[in-house]
């Protein structure tokens, strides 16, 4: 039996930049880490990705990051009671 790679919980992408959420359960609870990459196509044309940036790609990058930060505080417990308190 052949196991199935993991895939990301969420993914954020502007352009080519790209964040993919991953989520860890530890015995401390579950836990996420964020991977940014940014899409170009190699020589013969074929989509390949890096975690290297340029300058040109970094206010794209920021962005992802503030969309990604938001989006984990909203599943968080934090999150949830902000919005229960903003409710209630």
């Amino acid at each position: 039996m052949t196991e199935s790679k993991p895939k990301p919980i969420h993914e954020v992408r502007l352009g080519r930049v790209r964040a993919a959420v991953w989520q860890n359960a530890t015995d401390k609870g579950t836990r996420h880490s964020v991977t940014f990459s940014k899409l170009y196509k190699d020589p013969e044309g074929r989509w390949k990705d890096t975690a290297s940036f340029g300058k040109e790609d970094l206010l794209l990058l920021a962005e992802v990051a503030k969309m990604v930060a938001q989006d984990l505080w909203e599943r968080s417990e934090w999150g949830k009671n902000s919005e229960e308190e903003a409710e209630g």
